[in-house]
């Protein structure tokens, strides 16, 4: 078994270092699915194996590439922090299917919005979808990037996710970064251990395996580095519809698995 969660973990982190995600969109559901885990020990497990910068060789690698906003990273870590306690306390309160279908929901819209279905039916091709956004220096309030983590951390709490899932989507559609930038940033800003108050919520509810996370987290080290350098020698556009169409087949997992 404990191989079979070293295999997880680089899965895992294969995937945050392609799309920021801190993995726990892959984690959550397979140790529900194949090691037979209740949402919450998934949950609590996945948010553990997360806590030390398990993705640090992937953000060196998008740093020297250029796509890492710093200082908004560290906007957005600290609402993460803030949020995370909060969404564990939510977890815990609230039923699990009903959790699950607001998870499937939001995953169902992201993949829609990444997708661009409406302009796929108007047969309108997106041009800008390439373009390095970032480099315009758009600039808003720390504020909002607060707001932005704080948002996402109450989302990683519920449902054991590092955030990624809501900071690169938003990131992309109201800060105008572009794909690539955007996952970067979000990783960067999940390096810190901004889910601790939530795994101190989880652990003390009795929802939480040491072991499993701690050998995640090996693997995730590893599989960040082999990630990123995909991501970042992937063209942006099909970037956008990789990522699209991996966040649509964890909704239907998560529709099958629980509704």
């Amino acid at each position: 078994m404990e191989i079979g969660i070293l295999i997880l973990g680089i899965l895992a982190g294969i995937m945050s270092g392609l799309f920021g995600i801190g993995g726990g969109i892959v984690m959550v559901p397979s140790l529900i699915a194949i090691f037979g885990m209740d949402m919450l020990n998934a949950n609590a497990t996945s948010l553990a194996a997360m806590l030390l910068p398990v993705g640090v060789l992937g953000v060196i690698s998008y740093y020297r590439a250029g796509y890492i906003d710093v200082k908004n990273a560290l906007w957005i870590s600290l609402g993460l922090l803030l949020g995370s306690f909060f969404g564990a306390e939510i977890a815990i309160m609230v039923n699990v299917k009903i959790l699950s279908k607001f998870y499937a929901a939001f995953l169902f819209y992201v993949a829609i919005v990444y997708l661009d279905i409406p302009k796929l039916l108007r047969g309108k091709k997106d041009l800008k979808l390439d373009e390095p956004i970032i480099e315009k220096k758009y600039h808003y309030p720390f504020w909002q990037f607060v707001i932005l983590g704080l948002f996402a951390g109450v989302f990683a709490g519920v449902f054991g996710k590092g955030g990624g899932l809501v900071i690169v989507p938003m990131l992309i559609k109201y800060f105008r970064y572009d794909t690539k930038s955007a996952t970067a940033t979000s990783l960067a800003a999940l390096q810190l251990p901004v889910g601790l108050p939530s795994v101190i919520v989880y652990a003390t509810a009795g929802y939480l395996n040491w072991i499993f996370a701690a050998i995640m987290a090996l693997g995730i080290v590893f599989g960040v580095f082999f990630g990123t350098k995909l991501a970042i020698k992937m063209p942006s556009t099909s970037f956008k519809k990789v990522y699209a169409f991996f966040l649509l087949g964890v909704a239907i997992y998560m529709v099958y698995r629980y509704i």
